[in-house]
């Protein structure tokens, strides 16, 4: 009942759900740094900031 793939159609079924998988891990690491807690700035004590 299931047919081989020709050669062109199994290299765009390959490229197709390659780009699914890094369309999902994109989308993924997208969410976390959103849902990351930002870090504060500098917090301001009217001083000059010492720099080497």
């Amino acid at each position: 009942m299931t047919k081989k793939l020709s050669g062109k159609a199994a290299i765009a079924g390959a490229i197709g759900s390659a780009a699914v998988a890094a369309a999902l891990l994109y989308a993924n690491k997208r969410k976390e740094r959103k849902n990351a807690p930002k870090q504060p700035g500098p917090i301001p004590s009217g001083e000059n900031p010492e720099t080497d």
